[in-house]
């Protein structure tokens, strides 16, 4: 497997609870406010906006991530890459 540093982003506004990201990656949980966020104990570093919540991590899950963006109906999840 290779060891990739990507970022994950959810467009908060484009976010409404659907989940679907939590049944295709255990790295995203719901937050106080019934949104999507990440287990800040899984990502290398999570960066919070009013409008997005973004996480970085160096793994060998990006395929988990993209998949969970993709699950999204509402296109509020995107995964940027750049492998090591």
């Amino acid at each position: 497997m290779t060891t990739e540093r990507y970022r994950v982003a959810i467009d908060l506004n484009a976010c409404d609870g659907v989940f679907a990201c939590l049944v295709r990656d255990d790295r995203f949980v719901e937050s106080e406010e019934g949104l999507a966020t990440f287990d800040p104990e899984a990502a290398e570093s999570v960066e919070r906006t009013d409008d997005t919540v973004a996480a970085t991590f160096t793994d060998d899950r990006i395929e988990d991530a993209r998949q969970a963006a993709a699950a999204c109906p509402l296109d509020a999840i995107t995964v940027e890459n750049g492998e090591l």
